[in-house]
């Protein structure tokens, strides 16, 4: 990346964002960008490609403070580092990123050169997450986040499981093993920048150091490119991971595995895997959290007087379940331990609702029970408060 795409791109933008915006915000806009022009749901779209090399290039700086930093610092001096004449600062741009000589104004004190070449180094690749190779100095980058989602039964998300997962990035290219030359050939050291992979455009009083327009970086030259590569040393590749669910895991769950995504760059570490859960319902198991929910169906009889019932559990033997006299309807019973597991290993409980039915058809014999209980009077002063208070203004 040159110091002019730093100055002149505006990360901001690209990710949709507002300057203020916090890691959260940032994270969520690129998650959301990231998956409409990821590669896989754009087969064959170079522009969706571009975008999204865009947008993962934009979340590479703003995801980190201390880059982010750099990056607005740079962004806001005057002219964007556009000097003039003898007007200029008393420092050459050569040492600001990191290529001055030993014993230089980056280790001074007091005036603007005061450790510039320190504050802006990471962003241009001098210190920190860079590879020497004998072809020069490249930066490394952390390869993209990857996201996905898998299905699975209610069952299957209780006990957790472990399931492969097909993923398609960019990385090193099979072909020419990322060289970008063609078997049998090898790639020489680009005569312009001498393998360095830079080179230095003076402006005025000002030197930019930025990528060789011979090798755009590398410190290569191909001269006979792979075939399926076309030189790029890049290629999408698939592999197949496999990903342990935790037990208990819920619908729309997000589970992180670190190092799983994209590979990185010049020695990069790898990005992140996350895996969005989706859980099938079960015909009579619900979720509340840690804790399974269970709807139990009970007769007046039963509610009224009281009653020992059998209720299901989980993969589990029926539990027995006292009802006491007067039972509403709706009302909930917990049994301890019969939920899901937690992080900790320790279980949720099972919450068992009532369900009051009313017969739809009685026997001679039941009606005439229901008729004394009515002529009993039970039950006539239940709505006495209710017109009482709906009177109220």
């Amino acid at each position: 990346m040159s110091t002019k795409d730093y100055l002149e791109k505006d990360y901001y933008k690209v990710l949709g964002v507002a300057k203020t915006a916090s890691q959260e915000e940032i994270k969520k806009s690129y998650r959301k960008l990231a998956r409409k022009y990821h590669p896989d749901a754009n087969k064959g779209d170079t522009d969706a490609e571009d975008r999204f090399k865009e947008v993962s290039e934009a979340y590479d700086v703003l995801s980190d403070d201390k880059r982010r930093k750099e990056y607005d610092a740079v962004r806001s001096m005057p002219g964007g580092f556009r000097g003039q004449q003898g007007g200029g600062f008393p420092f050459d741009l050569g040492d600001l990123f990191g290529q001055g000589s030993g014993g230089g104004t980056g280790t001074q004190t007091g005036g603007a050169g005061e450790r510039i070449g320190d504050l802006f180094g990471g962003l241009f690749g001098r210190s920190g997450g860079t590879r020497t190779t004998g072809t020069g100095t490249r930066r490394a980058r952390r390869g993209a986040d990857v996201e996905t989602e898998v299905t699975l039964s209610f069952g299957r998300a209780m006990n957790g499981v472990t399931v492969p997962i097909k993923l398609t990035s960019e990385a090193a290219c099979n072909g020419c093993r990322g060289t970008g030359a063609k078997a049998g050939t090898v790639p020489r050291v680009c005569p312009n920048c001498e393998g360095t992979g830079h080179e230095t455009r003076n402006l005025g009083s000002f030197g930019f150091q930025e990528p060789c327009k011979e090798c755009h970086g590398r410190g290569l030259v191909v001269d006979d490119p792979c075939p399926i590569c076309h030189g790029s040393g890049r290629a999408t590749g698939t592999r197949t991971i496999q990903a342990r669910i935790p037990a208990g895991v819920a619908d729309g769950q997000k589970i992180r595995l670190k190092g799983k995504g994209a590979p990185g760059e010049n020695g990069g570490p790898h990005g992140d895997l996350y895996v969005n859960i989706k859980v099938r319902p079960h015909p009579v198991f619900g979720r509340s959290g840690d804790n399974l929910t269970l709807t139990v169906p009970v007769t007046f009889p039963e509610a009224a007087l009281g009653a020992e019932i059998r209720v299901p559990t989980f993969q589990g033997q029926p539990v027995t379940l006292k009802l006491p006299e007067g039972t509403p309807n709706g009302r909930k019973f917990r049994v301890k331990g019969r939920g899901a597991t937690r992080r900790d290993g320790t279980k949720g409980d099972l919450l068992v609702t009532v369900d009051v039915q009313v017969p739809q058809k009685l026997d001679d014999q039941a009606r005439e029970a229901l008729v004394r209980l009515r002529e009993s009077g039970s039950g006539d002063d239940l709505r006495a408060d209710l017109v009482q208070q709906a009177r109220q203004e």
